[in-house]
């Protein structure tokens, strides 16, 4: 039982950094922006990340995905991380929390 709750707290963990890094276009972090679409950690603490960008001619395409790679593997119980991209679906704006839509006066 008390395996389960250490992956409850990797989950965690790796929402926190998630919502540590930011579109450096849009003031928002990348997990409220809506841009995560699945966290997965396996039973050897290896994360993959699915995720999306603003469009797929977005500045940070090279940059954002190994940003996140590279702040999710700091974290101690993480043994590997790997960022998949992609645009199926395409990200809109109606995947963004309610707080970065506020956030960003659109509510």
């Amino acid at each position: 039982m008390e395996e389960f709750k250490d992956d409850i707290n990797l989950g965690e963990n790796v929402v926190k950094v998630l919502k540590g890094i930011y579109d450096p276009e849009i003031p928002v972090d990348i997990y409220e922006l809506g841009l995560i679409y699945d966290v997965m950690i396996n039973e050897d603490n290896d994360v993959k990340v699915l995720m999306t960008l603003t469009s797929p001619n977005c500045p940070v395409a090279e940059t954002l995905p190994r940003e996140v790679e590279e702040k999710i593997q700091k974290i101690d119980a993480v043994k590997s991380c790997e960022v998949e991209i992609t645009f199926d679906p395409p990200w809109s704006k109606d995947l963004m929390s309610e707080e970065a839509k506020l956030e960003l006066g659109m509510l």
